[in-house]
């Protein structure tokens, strides 16, 4: 088989990440032929950067060529649904950062025009696919933890005064930006939706939250406690505690590492990337990476791993997340779930 070929939409952070883990990968399985942003300058420095052979100015450059197979959407949070339709529109497959997209409604717009073009889409939950999860979820199934009673999910940063953060018509805000790990995470455990959602939080100036304590009770009576910051370092680690033993995972969105309930510690290391990735752990998109060409080579139009209503359902639990909080965007009032 040909190696997938990636283009980027958007030349940020979390997109030269990306170019970086996406490095590690076999060149006879993964290639990133494009790079495309809103200006010139900055499309053709990260295409320099990471040897990128083309650099467009504007997305519809990016959906229009004919050389991409998969696009990765590393966009702001708000920008990111429009971008992924006008990929679609051009026949590219989809890996889009996460959150997918501001709340469910459009979320649910966006995986149902992806089916409806016959295209896989998938939004970009890499924590599931570190290594470190697979032997987590192995434990829960064989019964090693026994019934699962409570999980505690701390996630903080001082970040409160980045912009795609600080400005709500960026889809800014803690819940969105970093609360998604820790939803995530705990639907992912739990292996269903919650029964109840209680949420107390702080806002800024700007009617943005910068900080929750979320609490989910779920139908099996299991309860999950997240704590979220954009003004402090929290513990950032997470505790998956069940009636037989506690497993411990420390930098649990991105983990190499885990405590097993014997006390033992594994690990998960990661290769280097030739340039150095800026966010911690970021050579790990590498697996999200690897799971869309394995996906897309079998015909299907999801992952089984973060499935389209993975997604929905995480999108529920957030925009319930922010309604608590009395968190509103414009996009609330147009796409409804």
């Amino acid at each position: 088989m040909a190696p997938l070929r990636w283009g980027i939409a958007g030349a940020g952070t979390i997109s030269h990440d990306f170019a970086c883990a996406v490095s590690t990968l076999p060149k006879a399985d993964h290639h990133v032929v494009a790079v495309a942003a809103r200006g010139l300058e900055n499309a053709q420095k990260f295409a320099e950067l990471h040897g990128i052979r083309n650099f467009h100015v504007g997305f519809e450059a990016l959906a229009r060529d004919p050389n991409v197979d998969i696009v990765y959407v590393g966009t702001m949070n708000s920008l990111r649904y429009e971008i992924a339709l006008q990929m679609l529109d051009g026949g590219k497959h989809v890996l889009c950062e996460r959150p997918l997209c501001v709340n469910e409604g459009q979320s649910k717009a966006l995986l149902e025009y992806a089916r409806e073009r016959k295209l896989f889409c998938m939004e970009g939950i890499s924590s599931r696919f570190f290594p470190a999860y697979g032997y987590i979820r192995n434990r829960i199934r064989n019964g090693d933890l026994g019934d699962i009673r409570e999980v505690k999910v701390e996630l903080g940063f001082p970040i409160s005064k980045v912009q795609r953060i600080r400005m709500q018509h960026l889809g800014g805000g803690s819940v969105l930006d970093l609360g998604l790990y820790s939803s995530q995470l705990a639907l992912w455990i739990l292996e269903q939706s919650p029964a109840e959602i209680k949420t107390e939080g702080e806002m800024n100036e700007e009617n943005v939250d910068v900080q929750t304590n979320v609490e989910l009770k779920f139908p099996s009576g299991a309860t999950v406690k997240i704590r979220t910051s954009g003004v402090e370092t929290l513990s950032n680690t997470a505790t998956i505690s069940g009636t037989e033993g506690t497993i411990t995972l420390p930098d649990f969105w991105c983990p190499t590492e885990l405590t097993d309930l014997d006390g033992t510690i594994k690990f998960y290391p990661l290769p280097m990337s030739k340039v150095e990735c800026i966010q911690k752990n970021s050579v790990g998109l590498r697996y999200e990476a690897e799971e869309c060409r394995l996906r897309i080579e079998a015909g299907d139009l999801e992952s089984s791993i973060v499935s389209h209503s993975d997604s929905l359902a995480v999108a529920r639990v957030q925009d319930t997340i922010r309604k608590q909080m009395g968190v509103e965007m414009a996009e609330d009032y147009i796409f409804k779930p």
